[in-house]
């Protein structure tokens, strides 16, 4: 599982300067003019430790902040989601940028806080600009690492030290230092996967949070790296042609143990009313901060979801290009793809054959309870949801028909939450089972919250 916002599986190509261009005396008027900065959400005027800001801080702050990245990197390209790799327990924790801390600390009235997007968004270019001109300080040449030795080790130690001098060693900071490490051999011919394990070795864990390293230790990971580098680690490790993740995950599916990904008791409650429509307020939070239209689209559909749930519909191709029109405001359904599709950065192909939607149609009827034999509620609701992501359906908005598909199969025996925090912006590997129920759990987590919160409700009423 990977954070779709989330700055730690960026790679070189994806943030180095030279490959994406930046105008950092323009960056103001962009980051005014992308649609988060027309719907800050100010920080409540209350004390810490009021339940207001509490609840502000939890639900519509992240939100915001999320929308944000997510339209800085609608504009600029994947490398701006960095702009929130705030010090110490920030954000994403261990990072370089000091300008942005957290939605709690930093969203304050909307001048301050689209200020604050802004110092951080330039403080992040200017570290990969710097990064930059710390790998070009050496003219290195893998076929020539032998001879380079010394080189290469003095790159290695001088990048440890600024991480150290940029993160301040905060929580976590050895993350960000791997990652550094790995984008100089990438940069200089490594292979990426082959440069992520060397990297790795040459650690080995010694890095702590709260803790700078040592001199002797950033002398022996250096010198580590720079030793266990072969002219031929430029090699790609993997040829030929993507496989079809679709059939690698219709092969997990048959194999997750899934009940394993059941925890607690969650799924023997029957219907609940949560006290919050949490699939609405995201949409309004998230959605409506990058495009009013585009929130009203989805809450177009997720209403035709309800409706559809509420009859008893069966969950089939059918109903999602219901759903989907609504969502891609188009004047027809759009019809299933005819070509093969890519996800993940075009780490992943999903292949296309003359029953691929049939397929696809049998998974999903799977959803519906069938007897005491069935499988839980949330392992149905998150099957369906990966079932949609892997079969990716539609040439655009694959992300929200699956999210759509798994309120709709919560909702026909019932169930609303909450809260989806946990089901929103993230992507899932297609041949992980770990990933499937690891998705299972997270419905799972949010059900039994959203349960605890309409028992705790119903507690207080009874006089």
């Amino acid at each position: 599982m990977i954070s779709e916002l989330s700055p730690h599986h960026l790679s070189w190509d994806e943030v180095d300067p030279a490959r994406h261009p930046f105008d950092c005396a323009s960056a103001a008027q962009v980051v005014h003019s992308l649609g988060p900065a027309r719907s800050v959400t100010p920080r409540p005027d209350v004390p810490f430790g009021d339940p207001a800001l509490d609840a502000w801080s939890r639900d519509e702050a992240p939100l915001w902040a999320d929308a944000m990245s997510h339209a800085l990197v609608q504009h600029y390209g994947l490398w701006a989601a960095g702009w929130r790799w705030a010090h110490d327990e920030g954000d994403f924790g261990g990072g370089p940028v000091g300008s942005w801390c957290c939605p709690p600390h930093s969203i304050t009235t909307p001048e301050e806080t689209l200020a604050r997007v802004v110092a951080a968004l330039r403080e992040w270019r200017g570290w990969l600009e710097s990064l930059a001109g710390w790998f070009e300080a050496y003219p290195l040449e893998l076929a020539a690492v032998e001879d380079q030795q010394i080189l290469w080790e003095r790159a290695a130690r001088n990048l440890i030290l600024q991480v150290v001098d940029h993160t301040g060693c905060g929580s976590g900071w050895y993350g960000h230092c791997r990652q550094v490490l790995t984008w100089f051999l990438s940069r200089w011919g490594v292979a990426p996967d082959v440069a992520e394990e060397l990297v790795g070795q040459a650690i080995g864990g010694r890095f702590r949070s709260w803790a700078g390293p040592d001199t002797v230790l950033v002398d022996d990971v250096a010198e580590q790296l720079t030793l266990s580098l072969r002219p031929g680690d430029g090699a790609a490790r993997s040829a030929g042609p993507l496989p079809d993740h679709l059939e690698r995950w219709l092969a997990v599916r048959e194999a997750v143990p899934w009940r394993e990904g059941v925890d607690g008791d969650a799924d023997t409650g029957g219907p609940v009313t949560p006290l919050r429509d949490g699939a609405a307020e995201s949409i309004r939070a998230f959605d409506g901060a990058l495009d009013p239209a585009r929130a009203e689209a989805l809450l177009a559909a997720l209403e035709l979801v309800r409706a559809d749930a509420a009859r008893g519909a069966p969950l089939g191709f059918g109903l999602l290009r219901g759903w989907q029109q609504h969502v891609l405001n188009t004047p027809q359904p759009p019809p299933f793809r005819s070509l093969p599709a890519f996800a993940k950065r075009g780490g992943e192909r999903y292949g296309i054959g003359p029953d691929t939607r049939a397929r696809l149609d049998a998974c999903l009827a799977e959803s519906a309870r069938a007897g005491e034999r069935s499988l839980p509620l949330t392992v149905r609701a998150a099957r369906a949801y990966l079932d949609v992501c892997f079969f990716h359906p539609f040439d655009d908005g694959n992300a929200r028909s699956a999210f759509l598909a798994l309120v709709f199969v919560l909702a026909r025996e019932g169930v609303a939450l909450d809260r989806v925090d946990l089901l929103r912006r993230v992507t899932f590997q297609a041949d992980d089972p770990k990933d499937a129920l690891s998705l299972v759990r997270y419905v799972g987590i949010h059900l039994a919250e959203t349960r605890r919160g309409a028992s705790a409700a119903g507690s207080r009423a009874v006089p």
